[in-house]
């Protein structure tokens, strides 16, 4: 592992209105250890003149001051998104403890807040989340591909077990303000699609009190699919040849995925959750 420390020269990323439901992403690191074989941010490496996206972690060292000075100068609040790129969670973050500095920063200035995650390390800073919740705005979601630890050992291999991370979601569900979500992406065909997790998952959501599930089918792209396929060679050889027709046929795809969204539906109906975070308005109320 190759960890290269960096001091920021600016915090937040402003993104193309319309291209994501938040104006600004934040990127505590740059890489991720989580090794998720489908990760659609390798790309992100080539600006910091790297091609090792697993490997070598860059951390913003400075990254909070840097926050605090930026907020400060915004006179309209828009939501930050927080690691569009990579996990803020991920491993390092038990010893960097950055999160917990920028945490603090984001109550001081009562900022609405998102976070996507595979990391149950969120815990660690569950006062600074419950803080930040009674304050402003905060969505908080765990991608969840499957249930089965197992096969989630096999294509995210460095992050937190499916099953921490449901237990996760569950205590901040019932311990900060935040709306809390699954996303169940990406489903991939053939690996994390069976019906049987799928339903656990939209259970599990709808038992605890979950404010969405946002389900999404796996699309690959430049490097992430050669990354992709490359795994599966080693992972799931038997399934190499059907993984690759379905990328490569579009009326193969385009079938599966008719079929896989009908499934879904039928889960949406026995369980009546909304599909993301834009609909939910618990927490508007809360702080009203």
């Amino acid at each position: 592992m190759n960890i290269q420390i960096i001091q920021a020269k600016s915090a937040l990323h402003k993104l193309k209105p319309g291209r994501l439901p938040f104006p600004y992403d934040l990127n505590i690191y740059r890489g991720c250890m989580h090794k998720c074989i489908y990760c659609y941010a390798i790309y992100s490496h080539k600006y910091m003149e790297s091609d090792d996206y697993y490997e070598t972690i860059f951390v913003k060292e400075n990254i909070a001051e840097v926050l605090d000075k930026e907020l400060s100068k915004i006179k309209e609040k828009g939501t930050i998104n927080l690691g569009g790129v990579c996990d803020s969670y991920q491993p390092l973050e038990k010893k960097f403890e950055l999160m917990r500095d920028v945490l603090a920063v984001l109550i001081k200035h009562k900022w609405p807040t998102n976070i996507s995650t595979k990391s149950a390390l969120i815990l660690r800073d569950l006062d600074l989340w419950k803080q930040l919740s009674e304050v402003a705005s905060v969505n908080i979601a765990f991608t969840v591909t499957t249930t089965n630890d197992d096969i989630a050992k096999q294509i995210e291999s460095g992050a937190s077990s499916s099953t921490s991370r449901l237990e996760a979601a569950s205590i901040l569900k019932k311990e900060t303000f935040a709306t809390i979500g699954i996303h169940l992406m990406p489903i991939i065909p053939y690996i994390t699609d069976h019906k049987d997790s799928l339903h656990t998952l939209y259970k599990f959501a709808y038992d605890h009190d979950f404010d969405y599930i946002m389900p999404g089918m796996m699309y690959l792209r430049g490097q992430t699919r050669k990354v992709f396929f490359q795994s599966i060679r080693h992972t799931h050889p038997h399934l190499y040849d059907k993984l690759n027709r379905m990328y490569q046929d579009r009326e193969y795809k385009n079938e599966y995925r008719t079929h896989l969204y009908k499934y879904i539906g039928k889960l949406r109906k026995q369980y009546p959750l909304t599909y993301d975070a834009k609909n939910t308005h618990k927490q508007e109320k809360l702080l009203a």
